[in-house]
């Protein structure tokens, strides 16, 4: 349904949380290199369980290679805490995908300086920034709502 993007993780737990995330939405989970981690990381495996090995995992060498091999009318929204745009001001649609950063430097400046127009946030106050498993979870479910209430909507519309 929906695609989440961690470009160069760092911490293992966030990592394996955030496929748990994943596999309870239906998402594919798409790791782009370098990983601050192995994939059988005792961390990463003890934090998505059992589940690690049902999630919907893709590994990329670049961002580049992502987006080349994505449909070309795949939707990206960068998160980002330097973008004014909320999360909840986007209509999300099946098949976009949720890009975020590493943990302790976000994405890279370039990356958002060329893309200002999809690059969102959360608004927080009294903090730089969230867990990346947080953010994640925010947001995802975020557009799982919209999709599912537009769906639910569609149908009685329909009957």
């Amino acid at each position: 349904m929906f695609n989440v993007v961690l470009v160069e993780p760092e911490i293992p737990p966030n990592t394996g949380n955030i496929g748990r995330l994943c596999l309870a939405t239906r998402a594919t989970l798409h790791l782009v290199k370098p990983l601050g981690f192995s994939l059988d990381h005792r961390q990463l495996q003890r934090a998505g369980l059992d589940y690690w090995r049902e999630v919907d995992l893709r590994v990329w060498d670049s961002l580049s290679q992502l987006q080349e091999a994505a449909a070309r009318n795949a939707r990206q929204f960068l998160l980002t805490t330097k973008a004014d745009r909320p999360y909840y001001d986007v209509r999300f649609e099946p098949g976009d995908f949720l890009v975020f950063g590493r943990e302790t430097k976000g994405l890279p400046e370039a990356l958002l300086e060329a893309n200002q127009e999809r690059a969102i946030t959360i608004p927080m106050r009294g903090t730089r920034s969230l867990n990346l498993a947080t953010a994640v979870a925010i947001v995802l479910f975020e557009a799982v709502r919209q999709v599912r209430k537009e769906s639910t909507t569609e149908e009685i519309s329909a009957g």
